[in-house]
């Protein structure tokens, strides 16, 4: 387990230094593309970097704002309140603050960019259905995203995924509206080749970014449920809380695809070929993969 978070950290590592070589690239074509001026390189470059961290940094309230999360105290949900903390305690993670998100769908997500500052939250609908034993393995398993820095890498990688579209959206736009078209003219042959090459680049850019966080999120929920499961020595609990869910759904209301990547399951609405571009595992995968740690115990 300890061998599978530190080859996770390098990864994620890797994965995040080729995002900031993709900026990079697509910041120098910017700059090639609007005029000669390296120092235009630079300026894209700074204010990218801004974005990022102003990103990162709103991530966590942008996650409770748009779904409406309401923070609580010991007194308004002891029993969910003892659970959190007990497992803080296992884990020796400091106790997080603790949201409730009205909603029937059974969900759950942890955010924070260290443990120091984590959130945990539950929809009600999730604190209706489940038993003490299920609940232990939800929350196992955000606590896992918690303890494995999880969520600091999947921020980091959403705000460079932001960059990237933000970026690729400037290239498109200047194109439509025709800034850099003396640039063109003047270069000739060798402008429109950049021209080309950077618009192809700025349509799969995107794409590209994207699948690389579905792949870091869908393998960080895998580990978050060993992690989990090795926290409450109980897998079968968090089995049980997937099954429940696989049945009932995840989906909640309020649809928000920017910050679906925080929960512990899907909760947006969709099927077979969006399934393929999920922040999610499916749920009968981490099943599966659960019961064959427990069988190799």
């Amino acid at each position: 387990m300890y061998s599978q978070i530190a080859a996770n950290k390098r990864r994620s590592v890797v994965i995040i230094l080729g995002f900031l070589v993709l900026i990079g690239v697509i910041a120098w074509f910017l700059s090639r593309y609007l005029s000669n001026n390296n120092s235009i390189f630079y300026i894209v470059l700074g204010c990218a970097a801004l974005y990022a961290i102003i990103t990162y940094f709103v991530a966590s309230r942008m996650a409770l704002a748009v779904n409406g999360a309401k923070e609580i105290t010991q007194k308004d949900n002891p029993r969910l309140w003892r659970i959190i903390e007990n497992l803080s305690i296992t884990d020796g993670l400091p106790m997080p603050r603790v949201f409730i998100i009205n909603d029937p769908a059974p969900n759950a997500f942890a955010t924070g960019p260290r443990p120091d500052k984590a959130i945990v939250c539950a929809t009600t609908g999730l604190l209706e259905i489940m038993t003490d034993t299920e609940l232990q393995g939800v929350f196992a398993h955000e606590l896992g995203h918690v303890k494995n820095y999880d969520i600091r890498v999947s921020m980091v990688v959403f705000a460079l995924v932001a960059v990237v579209a933000l970026l690729t959206d400037v290239i498109i736009r200047f194109t439509f509206f025709g800034v850099g078209d003396r640039r063109r003219q003047n270069s000739g042959q060798a402008g429109v080749i950049i021209l080309v090459v950077g618009l192809v680049a700025a349509i799969l850019a995107p794409i590209v970014a994207t699948l690389i966080q579905l792949a870091i999120s869908r393998q960080r929920e895998y580990l978050a449920d060993a992690t989990g499961a090795l926290t409450t020595r109980y897998p079968e609990g968090l089995i049980s809380a997937l099954q429940k869910i696989d049945k009932t759904g995840s989906a909640l209301k309020k649809q928000n695809t920017a910050t679906a990547h925080f929960f512990f399951a899907n909760p947006l609405k969709g099927h077979s070929i969006t399934n393929l571009f999920s922040t999610h595992p499916p749920i009968k995968d981490r099943i599966a993969r659960l019961k064959n740690t427990e069988t190799h115990a």
